[in-house]
């Protein structure tokens, strides 16, 4: 049985399959060594690490935000380094809710790698119940990575902006309210949202202890911001392709399958000035 979503910890704890790669993505966007500094002090036994600026993003530059999405050679060069060969079941974790995990859950689902599944809970609840970790660096035997990108699980610039007043197409933001609506904007070059945009922060999909919440209250969620629409009309977006990775596994976890993503986000649409921009609650659609 493959896991394509979440494992649990109880679930990984038990499996002695030894060609299993666990993938430990820790990260802190203000301290970018923070996350490899946490795994060098203590890590799940075995786990390799994936470093968010260094392996799971390309070179920042004018196009394509903050953390670009490799290159399909960039890609198949990191995750053969880590490990991972074909039908390999993949598990990621960060610290609890999967902000960082899930981007990499994203790109080997982008490169047509469905064995993925992030550790539902993460590092913190793998700790706080009691289970073993291990210091220092892990290694894996290289492998061989061999992936298509599925390029219709993403929306490049132009195509957001032709489908902006699209009624048939949905945007939804996944930060915070204080950064959508402009009230507070610590990293990008303007506060505010894409015009028409709705609003989903991804930590509302999970328990104050990082948990996910069950399918069907994920259903219940994601019901009130998409309406009648499907979720192939669904685009989802945040401030540099990342946390948007989170609500895209929520919405596969709930059954919600088709929705894509905008990986330059709100980085790269708000860097041109001439682009429009929206303040304030989201309009109703």
């Amino acid at each position: 049985m493959a896991y394509t979503t979440l494992i649990a910890t109880n679930e990984l704890a038990s499996q002695r399959e030894d060609s299993w790669v666990v993938v430990d993505c820790r990260y802190d966007l203000r301290h970018t060594s923070a996350g490899r500094d946490q795994y060098l002090k203590g890590h799940i036994p075995g786990a390799v690490y994936a470093h968010l600026s260094k392996d799971l993003s390309g070179t920042a530059g004018s196009v394509g935000g903050r953390h670009p999405i490799p290159t399909a050679e960039a890609i198949e060069a990191t995750f053969g380094r880590l490990g991972i060969g074909p039908d390999v079941q993949v598990v990621m974790y960060d610290e609890d809710v999967g902000m960082f995990a899930s981007r990499m859950w994203w790109m080997l689902r982008y490169m047509g790698h469905e064995a993925a599944a992030v550790l539902d809970g993460g590092w913190a609840k793998w700790t706080r119940e009691g289970r073993p970790g291990r210091a220092g660096e892990d290694t894996r035997e290289p492998a061989t990575f061999s992936g298509q990108p599925q390029n219709e699980r993403r929306l490049g610039l132009s195509d957001v902006e032709a489908r902006i007043g699209d009624p048939s197409t949905l945007l939804i933001d996944a930060r915070a309210a204080e950064r959508f609506e402009g009230r507070n904007e610590p990293i990008d070059r303007a506060p505010g949202h894409i015009p028409g945009a709705a609003n989903h922060f991804f930590r509302g999909n999970a328990t104050d202890e990082g948990v996910m919440l069950s399918p069907d209250a994920l259903r219940q969620q994601f019901a009130k911001v998409m309406g009648d629409r499907s979720p192939d009309q669904v685009v989802m977006y945040c401030g540099s392709g990342v946390t948007a990775c989170q609500n895209l596994l929520a919405m596969e976890h709930a059954g919600l399958s088709g929705a894509r993503l905008y990986p330059g986000s709100w980085s790269e649409w708000s860097s041109d000035p001439e682009r429009p921009v929206e303040t304030g609650p989201a309009r109703r659609r």
